[in-house]
């Protein structure tokens, strides 16, 4: 047994050496920007939390309610053991939410894409791809029998390309994250449905960091003014809503083929009522309040103009800011330095970025101050 297991006592030496080992780190979160570690209080610069929502008196109280009333677990897969009342609640305002037909609820954002893609072509089939895509997607595309092209970052010529070369009366799916998890940049979706429509092919968005972010919340759809024009609308549940679970919205043709052949949603245990439930209350309170969001754009210019006011050139439109280091060791050492400031701020190596792409990823929050904000551009910014 020892010398079958001795191959990846060696891959982790490697990765020790390539500066890539990776371990979690346990804190114990107090708030939706602070959390504890060995008795003291650090600032959290690396959550997806992007409206603070989290520890909401709000949320909290739904899902304790929810709790109270139907128990902690679901017990089995929707298929199975019945569907609970409140996800049908919670992917009606999906659908409202998106202004589109219908959606359906995963337990990840990460299910919902293996599922939907890997459900949704087959080996005559043609995927369509970004190069920088969420590895859900990547992950999708692989378990799918559909022959996968990628495209150069955003670059429509090259996805122009790609798509007068394939057969017109196939099925072909554009698929692209909205805003890339890693560089904060936006992917020109008015341009991807002018070649989907020209060359006949689906289109898919993944809105992951751009539910609650963008369009005043309601996403990249919004945002670009496509209501009506993206076939898939995929988003998380786990981000700026606060809670747990995944989902993809579109007709409702598309999602009754998926509650019969999306694989990660037919044979998992369905969410717990205390996931459904807040996620149920986020979305009311974005939908109902924009402060939320206005807030968190606020935040945003003011973390841009202290980078500018630095003599660093920077333009924001989102909350992901990627400072390229470029080495995995120089970015660990920042991150480390951060660390001793009180500061948690992720140092992202390969493979989640290219090769010497490392970098640290700064997430901003409605939540933090701009006491919090000033203290860390300050440290980063001599650390640089």
């Amino acid at each position: 047994m020892q010398d079958n297991l001795n191959k990846y006592l060696t891959e982790i030496e490697i990765l020790h050496q390539q500066q890539l080992y990776r371990k979690p780190i346990t804190y114990i979160p107090i708030s939706a920007t602070k959390v504890l570690k060995d008795n003291e209080e650090f600032l959290m610069m690396a959550s997806n939390n992007y409206l603070g929502l989290t520890h909401h008196p709000q949320v909290k109280k739904a899902a304790i309610k929810a709790i109270e009333k139907y128990g902690t677990g679901s017990g089995g897969s929707r298929l199975i053991s019945g569907s609970h009342i409140l996800f049908a609640k919670l992917e009606q305002a999906l659908a409202e939410f998106k202004s589109i037909e219908k959606a359906l609820v995963f337990n990840t954002g990460y299910m919902a894409n293996v599922g939907t893609i890997s459900a949704l072509t087959n080996n005559n089939d043609y995927i369509i791809s970004d190069e920088l895509n969420h590895a859900s997607i990547i992950d999708g595309c692989r378990l799918s029998k559909a022959k996968t092209l990628i495209y150069r970052h955003k670059n429509m010529t090259d996805l122009e390309n790609i798509l007068k070369n394939l057969p017109y009366s196939h099925t072909k799916l554009i698929v692209t994250d909205s805003v890339f998890s890693m560089d904060g940049d936006i992917a020109p979706l008015d341009e991807i449905v002018y070649l989907a429509h020209k060359y006949n092919a689906l289109t898919m968005v993944d809105d992951a960091h751009a539910t609650g972010v963008l369009g005043k919340g309601h996403g990249s759809v919004e945002h670009f003014h496509l209501q009506g024009k993206i076939d898939i609308q995929l988003g998380t549940l786990s981000k700026a809503l606060a809670s747990e679970g995944g989902f993809v919205a579109g007709k409702k043709i598309l999602i009754e083929y998926l509650i019969n052949k999306a694989r990660s949603y037919i044979f998992s245990t369905a969410l717990t009522p205390a996931d459904i439930a807040s996620s149920l209350e986020a979305l009311s309170l974005i939908a109902n309040d924009n402060s939320l969001v206005d807030k968190l754009y606020d935040n945003i210019s003011y973390v841009q103009d202290l980078f500018q006011q630095n003599n660093i050139d920077i333009n924001l439109t989102t909350p992901i800011v990627p400072i390229i280091v470029h080495s995995n060791e120089k970015a660990l050492q920042i991150a480390q330095k951060l660390y001793e400031k009180h500061i948690i701020l992720s140092a992202i190596r390969p493979p989640t970025v290219p090769q010497n792409q490392s970098r640290l990823r700064l997430a901003i929050s409605a939540s933090h101050t701009q006491e919090d904000l000033h203290f860390v551009i300050t440290e980063l910014i001599k650390l640089l």
